[in-house]
């Protein structure tokens, strides 16, 4: 395994290019088992869930290859409707190609997912709008295996406990596009990535209207075609990079960024006095005066998004006042607060909420990832601490950043990667 080691106390300067947006790439990937045409993905990331999307699109019968940020799907001699356990436990977001698989395939057999320690994120919304399309559902011995001669259109209502659902509304929307007559999904989710999924699948032939908003509608259709699509940009990538900025006291501009997408933590980091000068693809920041303490609620999409939560808890721990942090999506993600607290931060859990007591510096320790956010969290943290941070098991960081420490090393942090 590798890890990463940093020498904190470096002002960030210059520019810097946000990659393709991971938690879009992913349902894009899946979304080609729902045709037998051939696919053109630009602006892939080289990440390790890419990777391991195309292990499992291979899998299950694909040619499927990444070069240079483009990755070409077309379909193999032999289909297989069965996601094993091996590729899909490693990362929840494939479970999202069981709607594509049900629709094309009339059968599908899917491992439940896996993923970042980050507490409980069950399938039960998934499985609730994949049933009510028609499906037949079981649970065996770790696989969800669902079959329908034919999925039919209706109104289903996917609102959670924690609000809505990505996945879940990217599963439902999949298998509702070859689905007999009208789905519409209400209490949908509303990220960009979520409708740069359907822009996708309209491209591919697909009926879809509302996407980006509560309501979304899918008049079934009977076949899709290939179809040629560029991802957007990143914007967690963008977001953690704007960190690193300000957490340094740095001036960075960071290109290949969609504003829109980032107005939660814009007007965080504007409330919290950060200097923020916006263009139509970039954004500048800079520390102006002294960053004050801010309150942070995670809520869906357009709310402050739970995969930043980490990022600015690191900004605040260096911060002086108290900051509240109210993670609503994921109550049980703050793995990180521990580690943090191991480099001299003062943060206490209080059920769903951290309270973040800033202070003058931050202190060089070992330091062990848990999760994708935690890991750049960790980072952020090294890049202000006093001395030497080695941070572990960064493979979590390399399933959801692309070459961050190159990008980083761009911009004059003293950062390097070693084996552990």
């Amino acid at each position: 395994m590798d890890k990463l080691i940093i020498e904190g106390g470096v002002r960030l300067k210059g520019e810097v290019t946000v990659s393709g947006a991971k938690n879009a790439v992913l349902p894009i990937l899946a979304a080609t088992l729902l045709t037998d045409y051939a696919c053109v993905i630009k602006g892939v990331p080289n990440l390790r869930d890419v990777n391991t999307m195309l292990r499992i699109l291979r899998s299950l019968g694909k040619n499927a290859e990444l070069d240079k940020g483009i990755v070409t799907v077309t379909s193999g001699r032999q289909k297989n409707f069965v996601a094993d356990y091996r590729l899909v436990s490693t990362m929840r977001a494939s479970f999202c190609v069981l709607g594509p698989l049900l629709a094309k395939l009339k059968k599908a057999k899917v491992s439940l997912p896996g993923g970042c320690v980050i507490g409980i994120r069950p399938v039960d919304l998934h499985l609730k709008g994949i049933k009510a399309l028609g499906a037949d559902l079981s649970i065996e011995s770790g696989y969800v295996v669902a079959t329908a001669q034919k999925l039919t259109g209706c109104r289903i209502y996917l609102g959670g406990v924690y609000g809505s659902s990505v996945l879940a509304t990217d599963n439902v929307m999949m298998a509702a596009v070859l689905a007999k007559g009208k789905t519409i999904i209400e209490s949908a989710a509303c990220e960009p990535e979520v409708m740069d999924l359907a822009e996708f699948l309209i491209k591919m032939g697909a009926k879809i209207e509302g996407h980006g908003t509560p309501t979304i509608e899918i008049e079934g259709v009977r076949e899709l075609h290939g179809a040629n699509h560029t991802i957007i940009a990143d914007r967690i990538e963008a977001g953690t990079l704007m960190v690193a900025g300000l957490i340094t006291k740095g001036d960075i501009t960071i290109k290949n960024v969609v504003y829109q997408h980032l107005g939660a933590l814009i007007d965080k980091l504007e409330e919290a006095e950060a200097g923020i000068t916006k263009t139509d693809t970039s954004v500048r920041v800079r520390v102006k005066k002294q960053i004050k303490p801010i309150n942070i609620t995670t809520l869906p999409y357009p709310g402050f998004p739970t995969d930043m939560q980490a990022q600015m808890m690191s900004l605040m721990t260096v911060t002086p006042g108290i900051s509240v942090i109210t993670e609503k999506i994921y109550p049980d993600r703050f793995m990180h607060v521990a580690e943090l607290n191991r480099m001299g931060a003062h943060i206490q859990r209080e059920g769903p909420h951290a309270i973040v007591e800033g202070v003058s510096h931050l202190s060089a320790a070992p330091v062990m990832a848990s999760d994708l956010r935690a890991s750049a969290s960790l980072v952020l943290a090294g890049l202000v601490a006093c001395g030497k941070t080695s941070v572990l098991r960064i493979y979590h960081l390399d399933r959801g950043y692309e070459r961050l420490e190159d990008k980083l090393q761009a911009l004059g942090a003293r950062i390097r990667r070693e084996k552990e």
